[in-house]
């Protein structure tokens, strides 16, 4: 049996690329089609769906019209996702006109929020399941199979499916994500994680642990410890007790050729242990992606980030001082709510103190249910909304084209991911820092494994170099 997915995450590189699974022997007849929608986590949890159904026997396709169940795992952080979801709902129907057999459901973040839109009013599908009630799908699906609509968005504070070794969806056998820890406890205004992931509650560490070494001895290079604010990761039993820079430190115990990378940390939590912890092991890559939504403390107090424009600086230079070379990446919110031209240039010049290595940018759509929503007047004309956007945006393109600069002439180790998108005659594959390299192929190597790359040349977004 093979499983796929098609991931449609920040990395638009990869919008509806379809990954082959891992082969499970079990087969009940049934053939199965995910996509998922948003950040990793999302991913990841599509892993763990593929894992639950496989065991049940559930065959899987990349065409959804084969398809006798279909699901898409959903975001709700911006509006322009649920758009595309509803739009693809629609598509789905289609086929379930075709075939009124098929099951449609909607997983994740989004079904929580609209599950009585999607099941009563617009009523595009049979089954919604929020993120913790994965374990429950498959009674799910016997309930549409009877005739009913079914519905489970329960929030856990316990569930972190530690027990599940997910099925793998990166079909390269090189990098996988594991995920840490669930929920939030951060009540940022704008967000609407803690209401549809739930609280948080971070995972057994041994649990962590013996995932990424089982991925490495099955040939995995390089994991990514996921969670929605890796550094309040706290775990404990009667013997010890695991903050995230000793998770970390267990994880890159495990061998030296693993690499670890994680996401995404908050800056009001990172800490120096974390920072010195990444500086004392040379596989735990120097990359830390660090949100900084605005740069005026105003604006980061209506947003309920709890940290100021001072306290964000100190992190930066905490980083620089510990871990010098360090690449970082953020997240920027244009637009917030009374956000004023004065603040707006705040933001811009946080990322000239910064000049982030990269970053995802983003207008603010106001998300109902969320404190901003219910506190503060969505304000800001579109028109200057898109102006700011656009000005972040040439910025970081700018800054980005520097951080490439300064790796002209070094030597890249690269963990080699496969063959270039554009020719089979050039490898691919990221850097310590996780900027992509391309550089030919060379006899004796291979993906998975790691490549000296001496970069000679960039663009905006990718070094090019040969191997030495």
């Amino acid at each position: 049996m093979d499983l796929l997915i098609q991931d449609k995450t920040h990395d638009e590189s990869r919008q509806g690329e379809a990954l082959l699974l891992e082969p499970n022997q079990k087969n009940n007849g049934r053939k199965l089609y995910i996509e998922s929608y948003g950040c990793a986590m999302n991913f990841s949890d599509s892993e763990i769906v593929a894992s639950i159904l496989a065991e049940k026997g559930f065959e899987t396709t990349n065409d959804f019209n084969n398809a006798d169940v279909v699901f898409i795992n959903t975001c709700s952080i911006r509006e322009n996702a649920e758009v595309r979801v509803r739009n693809r709902l629609k598509e789905f129907a289609g086929a379930k006109f075709k075939n009124p057999g098929m099951v449609v459901g909607v997983l994740g973040c989004m079904a929580e929020r609209l599950k009585a839109k999607f099941l009563e009013e617009e009523k595009l599908v049979d089954v919604v399941v929020g993120p913790d009630a994965y374990r429950d799908l498959p009674n799910l699906i016997d309930q549409v199979d009877d005739g009913q609509r079914a519905v489970n968005v329960l929030l856990s504070r316990e569930e972190t499916y530690a027990d599940i070794s997910p099925v793998r969806l990166n079909s390269n056998g090189i990098n996988a994500f594991v995920s840490i820890m669930r929920g939030c406890d951060n009540m940022c205004s704008f967000c609407v994680v803690p209401f549809t992931r739930g609280r948080e509650r971070s995972r057994d560490a041994y649990s962590v642990v013996a995932e990424c070494r089982d991925l490495f001895d099955r040939g995995y290079r390089e994991v990514t410890l996921l969670g929605q604010n890796v550094d309040s990761y706290k775990w404990s039993n009667d013997e010890i007790n695991v903050n995230f820079a000793n998770l970390l430190e267990m994880v890159a115990l495990i061998d030296p050729d693993l690499r670890v990378r994680f996401s995404t940390s908050h800056p009001k939590d990172i800490t120096d242990e974390v920072l010195y912890t990444i500086a004392k092991y040379d596989n735990i890559c120097n990359y830390i992606h660090l949100p900084v939504q605005s740069g005026n403390t105003r604006v980061l107090d209506l947003m309920n980030r709890t940290y100021t424009r001072e306290w964000y600086m100190n992190r930066i230079d905490a980083i620089r001082r510990i871990i010098p070379g360090c690449a970082i990446s953020t997240d920027v919110i244009t637009g917030f709510c009374t956000e004023t031209e004065e603040e707006h240039n705040e933001t811009l010049s946080m990322m000239d103190y910064v000049k982030y290595d990269f970053a995802y940018m983003f207008m603010y759509s106001e998300r109902p249910g969320t404190l901003a929503a219910k506190r503060y007047a969505d304000d800001i004309p579109e028109p200057i909304k898109h102006i700011r956007l656009k000005q972040v945006v040439a910025k970081q393109q700018a800054h980005s084209h520097i951080r490439m600069q300064e790796q002209l002439g070094k030597i890249e180790r690269v963990l080699i991911e496969g063959y270039s998108k554009k020719s089979d005659k050039d490898y691919c594959g990221r850097s310590d820092k996780n900027a992509m390299v391309v550089f030919p192929v060379e006899e004796g190597y291979k993906p998975g494994q790691y490549a000296n790359v001496l970069v000679e040349r960039c663009t905006t977004a990718t070094l090019i170099g040969k191997i030495i």
